[in-house]
């Protein structure tokens, strides 16, 4: 019986002791490593853009003036291109335009503008339309007035002929009559002699000015066509002059 529990003993060890070698033999597992925390998402790019002034005429100076944050790369349109991350610059437009800048970066992409308006240029003022000749000649050209049953060049006549004379030195293409004419008073036939000799005295005064006697023609027309029709001394003296007429 002993025996039998020394052998029971022997085998129970035996299978301690294995059990004991089975355990030391495997293989502990360690803890696993943390997993790595993943990168932080790039910041979107954030860009501003400022025109100043506003509105310019055509041809006008504006100055654009920038800025911006997580940008990279950073394009200025139209005209500009590349630009730093921020700063200023001066350009001259001639119509309306909106400026882009777009700036990129590893977050993603951003735009901004800013618009100038142009005033269109005034169109200039028509201009006057020139007078023509015969206007011209109305304008400048007086007759010269003569006292009752006179012919003689008075003051006033004399100034009158000197600015006539003036005038067709400037235009010396320009060719006149000059009619005598008279007051109701008197003959027919006596107003016709009167008439001629006041067209013939003004004509010799324009020739003494410088004006060539080829340029003037003298017609009398006495009393027959009046300027005025009242028989008053202020008609008459209307009637009694050497009248100037543009040859065509």
């Amino acid at each position: 019986m002993h025996s039998s529990y020394v052998r029971r003993l022997a085998l129970l060890f035996s299978i301690l002791g294995i059990f004991i070698f089975v355990a030391g033999c495997k293989k502990k597992v360690g803890t696993a490593p943390p997993a790595p925390s993943p990168a932080p998402t790039p910041e979107r790019p954030t860009v501003a853009l400022k025109a100043s002034p506003t509105a310019v005429d055509s041809g006008g100076a504006v100055t654009l003036t920038w800025s911006s944050t997580n940008a990279t790369d950073l394009d200025l349109q139209p005209g500009i291109g590349k630009v730093a991350p921020q700063g200023s610059t001066s350009t001259n437009v001639t119509q309306s335009t909106t400026f882009t800048i777009t700036a990129n970066g590893p977050g993603g992409t951003a735009t901004a503008t800013a618009s100038v308006s142009v005033s269109a240029p005034e169109a200039p003022p028509a201009p006057a339309p020139q007078p023509g000749l015969s206007e011209l000649f109305d304008q400048n050209v007086k007759d010269a007035f003569f006292d009752f049953n006179k012919s003689d060049i008075r003051a006033d006549a004399r100034n009158a002929l000197t600015k006539d004379a003036e005038f067709l030195r400037s235009y010396s293409q320009i060719r006149v009559t000059i009619e005598g004419h008279c007051d109701e008073r008197g003959s027919t036939e006596y107003n016709l002699g009167l008439g001629e000799r006041r067209a013939q005295a003004a004509k010799n005064y324009l020739i003494s000015l410088g004006i060539q006697a080829g340029r003037i023609d003298t017609v009398s027309w006495g009393k027959e066509r009046p300027f005025c029709s009242e028989h008053t001394e202020d008609c008459w003296q209307a009637n009694r002059r050497a009248h100037f007429v543009m040859a065509h």
